[in-house]
């Protein structure tokens, strides 16, 4: 058994038993006993849930499963739950008498808020860790659900639906991610692509579940059942056990942490103050929004704008697939089962690309095969202007969640591949922001043009356009800044690892370890900039 050496951390790559937890008060002259009892605590672990010393704990290995299967729980209660919400579609319009357009609104609005909320997710997790967060994010949604129940109108529903059950699932979907990619390097991409099996869980579970209530409950009965099984982000999120004691919290980012410098001492309340405020925001901002990566690393910068655009459409047609099937004559039941198929496909599939995805030869090139997947992705939405039988449908959701699979299982490898993973968190919160707008739009402009034009499948054949452009300009993006790289420092292609050596990368506070390098690291020096951290 490898005892913690006082630090916080071990030279084994252990979880650390707390210093706090390892000292036994005794009388004097107990030095003795102050032994046994520390013996005592590295063996059986710490009192009151503090941390335990468990060998191959992290990276890749023992507790990293348990934390694996929870993401995998957490990601199919949150990001599958929107396309759970076309079952209610028509009772929504029926009970407040509104537009497409005006229900579309309310899976619009969580979507957005999901991904919106991830530089307050950020600040969380800097001060609460990451299992606090989800916990947090556990409780919102369920409450906010519950209380989606009790709404006498759509607009009440924007708000407990919409921002309160979006912010809780955003808070619990980000740090399970970004405390994933702590416990996983070697397997990164094949704990990546099985996690992402969550959301195919959610999407094969979750419309069954929610058709049963449906049929037994109503809408307002099945929304606070629902409530409740989103309280179990909460029990993921109490596995989530930081690799090593959290660092010693900082003073709120408005407070005086001491006296002021003697220049500052007469304008407390004049324009010093001001510049202290501003100094503030502008480092909180550098810190949990990576706007250094989006000006410096061109990389980022190319993959944020394709899945930003990319994002106006790939939810869409899970928000209008029931409601499509159902216009034109099929039974919920029977449309709500093309959702699980779907999640069904996913599930199968994720498990085995994430194997084949970690293999050396598919190091670089993740990017690429992310952005075919995109394509096949967002051509195959044109199957379903055939026509609404549910045999086309039934061709199209295979096709659809294939390559769903694909992007799915690559989407997150290949953030972490172009950014350093201490920027992990503040580019994925500045990511989630820019896809929030484009997910806020993207659902009510289908409604509008489903209420102008009377037909579902003008909305397919758009998504189709946008997704498929999207990829697209992914493709060649990164073939450009390739090519450029390979002119300028005269390396190898991208597909060959690097051989040198990098130094470790220090992760975020409360969540992880010194970890190795991801591809991202050696863009900051091909690319100036890329590792400007604490300046806007």
């Amino acid at each position: 058994m490898t005892r913690a050496n006082g630090t916080g951390g071990t030279s084994d790559g252990f979880i650390p038993v707390p210093e706090a937890a390892l000292v036994h008060r005794e009388p004097a002259g107990g030095a003795e006993k102050a032994r046994e009892a520390e013996d005592r605590v590295s063996e059986h672990g710490s009192r009151r849930g503090e941390l335990v010393d468990l060998p191959g704990a992290a990276p890749d290995g023992g507790w990293g499963w348990v934390v694996l299967a929870a993401t995998i729980v957490v990601l199919a209660l949150t990001l599958a739950f929107p396309s759970c919400v076309g079952i209610f579609y028509t009772d929504l319009q029926n009970e407040f008498h509104a537009s497409n357009s005006e229900t579309s609104w309310v899976p619009s609005i969580m979507t957005s808020v999901l991904h919106a909320g991830g530089p307050i997710c950020s600040v969380l997790v800097e001060r609460l860790g990451c299992r606090a967060t989800v916990m947090l994010g556990g409780v919102l949604s369920g409450v906010g659900m519950a209380a989606s129940s009790f709404t006498q109108s759509i607009e009440q529903l924007y708000v407990t639906t919409g921002v309160i059950t979006g912010l809780g699932f955003c808070f619990s979907f980000q740090p399970a991610v970004t405390i994933l990619g702590h416990y996983f390097v070697r397997r990164r991409a094949f704990a990546n692509a099985l996690s992402s099996t969550g959301t195919a869980l959610g999407l094969c579970t979750l419309p069954i579940l929610g058709n049963y209530l449906h049929t037994e409950l109503g809408w307002r009965g099945s929304f606070l059942v629902l409530g409740a099984v989103l309280l179990n982000c909460c029990v993921c999120g109490a596995v989530m056990r930081p690799l090593r004691a959290p660092a010693r919290r900082s003073p709120p980012l408005f407070m005086n942490s001491g006296p002021l410098p003697p220049e500052e001492e007469g304008a407390r309340k004049g324009r010093g103050r001001t510049r202290r405020v501003l100094s503030c925001v502008a480092a909180s901002l550098s810190k949990h929004m990576a706007f250094d990566q989006l000006l410096h690393n061109p990389r980022y910068c190319a993959y944020a704008a394709g899945i930003t655009w990319m994002m106006l459409g790939f939810v869409v047609p899970l928000i209008y697939l029931v409601p499509y099937a159902t216009a034109y004559g099929m039974e919920q039941s029977r449309a709500a089962l093309l959702l699980s198929i779907l999640g069904l496909v996913n599930i199968v599939v994720r498990p085995p690309f994430g194997v084949i995805f970690g293999m050396p030869w598919f190091k670089g090139r993740h990017i690429y095969v992310f952005a075919w997947a995109l394509l096949v992705n967002g051509l195959s939405n044109g199957i379903c202007c055939v026509g609404p039988g549910f045999p086309v449908l039934l061709v199209y959701v295979i096709v659809y969640g294939l390559s769903m699979s694909v992007v799915g299982s690559l989407m997150f490898t290949v953030l972490m591949d172009v950014v350093e993973m201490s920027r992990f968190p503040s580019a994925l919160g500045l990511l989630a922001i820019m896809e929030s707008v484009t997910l806020l739009i993207g659902p009510p402009l289908a409604g509008v043009l489903i209420d102008w034009t009377g037909q579902y499948f003008y909305v397919f054949f758009a998504s189709s356009a946008v997704v498929a452009s999207s990829a697209v300009f992914l493709m060649v993006a990164f073939y450009w800044l390739d090519t450029k790289e390979r002119k300028l420092s005269g390396q190898s292609p991208p597909s060959t690892p690097p051989g040198s050596a990098r130094p470790s990368v220090d992760l975020a506070p409360g969540c992880g370890y010194s970890s190795v390098p991801t591809e991202g690291d050696k863009d900051k020096a091909l690319f100036n900039g890329a590792e400007n951290v604490t300046g806007v």
